[in-house]
């Protein structure tokens, strides 16, 4: 098997054209912006940005990636992320190259960015890239500042004790930061945090905002989950500054995430705009 697989991947060499297979949505995303979409045969299931990488062949999701399915379309560089070791060695001993990335921050973002644009001879592409990231995160500076911010992840339609919220360890605090503002949550851990309610009130964030993909463009159910929200005794409440964010390259640490700092940035210049009338 082996050594069919072998001769396989030698004769596509030989073609010079790459066959890529892509583990996560944020380097599928990443690949297709540097220009080598076309060479993507297959990805995982939520790759769904740009639009055709929804018919790409599926080899799994996450922690359900089938070594099989990736072996059957011939890969000749397997593109992925650093939480599967085991599948990662699997597919080195096999002789595949195998790339994998952390996208955790903006500046692992960038590297992972950088070194696909190397791989792939892209590089004017990625500095392109890199450079519209490295605007948007300047553009922050003095709007407002020393507020404390509590980004919520997929917000649910009422309050429970079981709220996911953006941790310190992820590239939200790196935006925050880099607006001259704090994350109102605060943890030396790297565990996706889960706070309640009573949790939350004692952060008293003066900023709350919600990321509802789920949401995207109906109104009126914002409306509804702001409002939701707007029960809450905090400073963000009081002051009218909850908002929702809701697209979904904002959880996905792509090239993209210069559109979620740009959101973002309407946030800040929003309350902004509240503090001068």
């Amino acid at each position: 098997m082996k050594k069919i697989i072998f001769i396989l991947l030698f004769c596509i060499n030989l073609l010079g054209a790459e066959r890529i297979v892509t583990l996560s949505p944020s380097v599928n995303e990443i690949i297709f912006a540097l220009g080598e979409g076309e060479n993507i045969v297959a990805n995982t299931q939520h790759s769904d940005f740009p639009l055709e990488s929804k018919s790409i062949k599926k080899i799994g999701g996450y922690n359900s990636i089938s070594l099989e399915k990736i072996l059957k379309v011939n890969p000749t560089v397997v593109v992925g992320q650093d939480y599967d070791e085991k599948l990662n060695s699997n597919l080195k001993a096999l002789g595949i190259t195998t790339l994998s990335y952390k996208t955790n921050t903006i500046s692992l973002i960038k590297n992972t960015i950088n070194e696909l644009g190397i791989f792939f001879k892209q590089e004017e592409k990625a500095k392109e890239l890199n450079t519209n990231i490295d605007n948007a995160m300047t553009s922050l500076a003095e709007i407002v500042k020393d507020k404390k911010i509590l980004i919520i992840i997929s917000p649910k339609d009422s309050l429970s004790n079981q709220i996911f919220v953006s941790g310190n360890h992820i590239y939200f605090e790196d935006v925050i930061l880099a607006s001259g503002n704090k994350n109102a949550y605060f943890s030396n851990s790297t565990a996706q945090p889960v706070v309640n309610t009573e949790k939350i009130i004692g952060m008293n964030p003066d900023i709350i905002i919600l990321l509802a993909p789920f949401l995207e463009d109906d109104l009126k159910a914002q409306t509804k989950l702001i409002n939701t929200w707007k029960e809450l005794p905090v400073n963000a409440s009081k002051d009218d500054n909850i908002y929702t964010i809701d697209k979904l390259y904002a959880g996905i640490p792509s090239h993209r995430v210069e559109y979620f700092i740009k959101d973002y940035r309407k946030i800040l210049e929003n309350v902004r705009n509240k503090q001068l009338q």
